[in-house]
């Protein structure tokens, strides 16, 4: 029976950034979807104010992410790996936010993976997510520069909401030196209009549990060049989760790539993940 890979999205993600790394994928013939989490995908809400870049009215529309939950996203998961386990081993992956659901759905239901691989993921072992944002490993975020693109109000539209088809020179420059600084123009614009504009601001608050997800395998896949993860955050939470399970350590990998590079530029991914079974 051949392997699954799972593939859980960012922030403001879908499943159709991950057409190019499946693509390769298929062409090694490896067996791999993308999950789109609730609220995103097709179901994702993109106001009409965000096509006519109305600001106004982008900062007031309803978003269908008001109050999501962290638990929805996890049931969501445990749902499509239950279903893929049906075919054989499944290695559930996530990359950036998509850390937080991965690390819940491995201390739930340790027994339907066979690997769980974080990509410049968040991996939260001894502190929150608030926590990490605090520390040094995190000061260097290219992140801080990019607080333009937030289109509303958070607490009052319940949900994060980003104007990532900006037209504002200085905020593209930021945005793509956070998210694709070795990317072309033309491959940043793309990136960005391959983004929602709404995230749910509910993370969850789960840590790796030793006696849970530390019976899984697990792979730490460091973005080198990644100034929205930077590698010394990444670094830490391999350490951290380290300590807490010294007989399982993290199999740690290295790609040569932005935050986003290895969706853009898929072939060296490709070959990582396919030797990962």
């Amino acid at each position: 029976m051949s392997t699954t890979y799972v593939f859980v999205p960012g922030s403001n993600s879908n499943s159709f950034s991950y057409a190019p790394l499946l693509r390769e994928l298929a062409l090694l013939g490896r067996r791999a979807l993308a999950v789109d989490l609730p609220g995103h995908g097709y179901a994702a809400t993109v106001p009409l104010a965000y096509h006519a870049q109305d600001a106004a009215a982008l900062a007031t529309a309803p978003t269908g992410l008001a109050g999501a939950s962290h638990e929805d996203a996890v049931a969501h998961v445990v749902d499509v790996v239950r279903r893929a386990a049906e075919h054989g081993p499944v290695v559930l992956v996530g990359h950036s936010r998509g850390g937080f659901t991965v690390t819940s759905v491995a201390n739930r239901v340790p027994e339907l993976l066979s690997r769980v691989v974080y990509v410049s993921a968040w991996c939260c072992v001894d502190l929150s997510p608030a926590g990490y944002m605090a520390q040094p490993e995190y000061a260097s975020s290219a992140l801080h520069d990019t607080a333009g693109v937030l289109a509303a109000d958070p607490v009052a539209l319940g949900a994060l909401r980003m104007n990532w088809r900006t037209s504002d020179p200085a905020l593209l420059a930021a945005l793509t030196t956070a998210l694709d600084a070795d990317g072309t123009e033309s491959e940043v614009l793309i990136s960005l209009g391959l983004l929602e504009p709404d995230e749910g601001l509910d993370v969850g608050a789960d840590r790796v549990e030793a006696a849970t997800w530390g019976r899984v395998p697990h792979t730490y896949v460091r973005l080198a060049r990644d100034r929205s993860l930077p590698p010394e955050l990444q670094d830490r939470f391999i350490r951290e989760a380290d300590a807490l399970t010294p007989d399982n350590p993290f199999d740690v990998r290295t790609l040569d790539s932005s935050h986003v590079g290895f969706l853009v530029r898929p072939e060296e991914a490709a070959r990582l993940f396919a030797a990962l079974d």
